[in-house]
């Protein structure tokens, strides 16, 4: 009990060596309280021909009301986070709940533009950049409630027959350097579909059907019936996925792989299942709506890319808490709150002190590029683009992009060395470009159809060779065939 004290006063300590987040957090909700008026929520609205074309096509309420809300919205939660605030400062810690509060209402911050379809693109700005700093400086910067105190002051930082940890800042740095690029392309993408802004870049693809010399390629996507089947505009909600992306991407240290268990399955989460969901939609632009979107393709292609270098975390985080349960621990205590384990090390990687060539190698560890995989990955491209290059069309050419993404998807997940298994499901794909030209209509040419065969085969001889591992994944070993 005594050393359990000890334990306390220190976090109250460290605490109040870290109160100027909160503080900070307390300004940000007074400037949140007065933002509809410096801003001019209330003031007399001029819509746009885009802000009345999008008003119509989705039959939104008027602006006036819109606005309102936004007002109304931003008032509240900015009183809300003062109070938080407040509480989150005591000086004797007392109150920890009130900096997840704080959070849950910066949250609330990223999604209020979209669900109140605000016409106001200050506003939109206005609660995404405050919303994730309240994100931030709730439980980013401080000490983070709701850890174990067998965790934190636990060891080890690289698990039990591993020879790095998963969880290192630059283990972190390239999902964050994606998380970014995909945000940026997302605001731009819902932008326009809130109206804030008439035209969106597009260097190569034209609209289709009715679209078709109105609006390009991009514009014709994200206004497509694909992208009204959401109650929201898309874009921005993945600029919110992606925004939650980089916010849990820097949250805790390099041992989060056993203090933080949710914070890692969540993160894996957001980028394995959700990231297939999106990219499934990119999938189908030209199958369903007849063209494609450049930003599109380049934000799937950043989230695809994400994956393999997630995984091995949360392969750690899953050994730990198999581990926890053997050992007879509170699953869902370890789960919440996380804890120390037996065996393993400490990291004495120099990190971001190392010279370039160091940081870039501890970055990329648990991934490698085999030749076979990447050369998939271009056979995969080209199978998008077969009605562009070899003049496929219906069944054939819907069939080439979709296997084609496939491939280019699983292979890029097979990079992974915890999941290199993966590849073998281009065995399957691979059988099935090999059958498509005589089954499918459409094939361009002879031509087209010996392409689907040769590259069909050359998946399945290339998916058959594992290619190198450099490191070792303990109890996984065995499944890195």
């Amino acid at each position: 009990m005594e050393h359990a004290g000890e334990h306390g006063d220190m976090m109250v300590k460290d605490h109040r060596k870290m109160l100027w987040p909160h503080y900070l957090n307390l300004m940000l909700g007074l400037w949140l309280l007065t933002s509809p008026f410096t801003l001019g929520y209330l003031s007399d609205f001029a819509p746009n021909a885009n802000q009345l074309r999008v008003m119509a096509e989705r039959g939104l309420p008027s602006f006036e009301l819109r606005n309102l809300a936004m007002t109304w919205g931003d008032i509240v939660s900015g009183v809300l986070v003062i109070v938080f605030s407040g509480l989150s400062a005591d000086s004797w810690r007392r109150n920890a709940w009130a900096q997840w509060a704080n959070a849950f209402v910066g949250g609330w911050l990223l999604f209020a533009p979209l669900v109140f379809w605000t016409p106001l693109a200050a506003a939109y700005a206005n609660d995404t950049l405050v919303g994730g700093l309240i994100i931030a400086f709730s439980v980013l910067v401080p000490m983070m409630p709701g850890m174990s105190m067998e965790g934190m002051m636990g060891k080890p930082d690289i698990p039990p027959g591993w020879a790095y940890t998963p969880s290192s800042w630059l283990q972190r740095a390239p999902i964050a350097a994606l998380a970014v690029i995909g945000f940026l392309i997302a605001r731009v993408l819902g932008a326009f579909q809130l109206g804030h802004i008439d035209a969106v870049w597009e260097p190569f693809f034209a609209g289709s059907g009715a679209m078709k010399g109105v609006m390009n390629g991009t514009e014709t996507i994200i206004t497509s019936d694909v992208s009204k089947a959401w109650p929201i505009p898309d874009g921005g909600l993945g600029a919110l996925v992606y925004m939650l992306e980089l916010v849990m991407t820097w949250m805790g240290g390099k041992d989060r792989w056993r203090t933080m268990p949710w914070m890692v399955l969540g993160l894996t989460f957001l980028i394995v299942p959700l990231g297939v969901v999106s990219i499934y939609f990119i999938i189908i632009q030209p199958i369903a709506i007849g063209t494609w979107c450049t930003l599109c393709l380049i934000a799937a292609l950043a989230m695809t890319i994400m994956i393999p270098y997630q995984l091995d975390e949360f392969v750690a985080m899953g050994q730990f808490l198999l581990w926890a349960r053997r050992k007879g621990k509170p699953f869902w205590r370890t789960f919440w709150m996380g804890g120390a384990m037996e065996g393993g090390n400490e990291d004495m990687s120099l990190g971001l002190q190392g010279t370039t060539q160091e940081m870039i190698g501890e970055a990329g560890r648990g991934t490698s590029f085999p030749w076979m995989l990447v050369v998939s990955v271009a056979i995969g491209i080209s199978l998008m683009f077969t009605r562009l290059t070899l003049g496929n069309s219906g069944a054939m050419a819907d069939s080439d992009h979709l296997f084609g993404s496939l491939v280019v998807v699983f292979s890029i997940m097979a990079f992974a060395e915890v999941a290199r298994p993966v590849r073998f499901i281009n065995v399957l794909f691979g059988a099935w470009l090999i059958a498509a030209p005589w089954l499918l209509e459409g094939g361009g040419s002879a031509l087209a159809a010996w392409n689907g065969v040769i590259m069909g085969t050359l998946l399945i001889v290339f998916a058959i060779p594992r290619g190198p591992v450099h490191d070792s994944y303990a109890g996984w070993d065995r499944y890195v065939i």
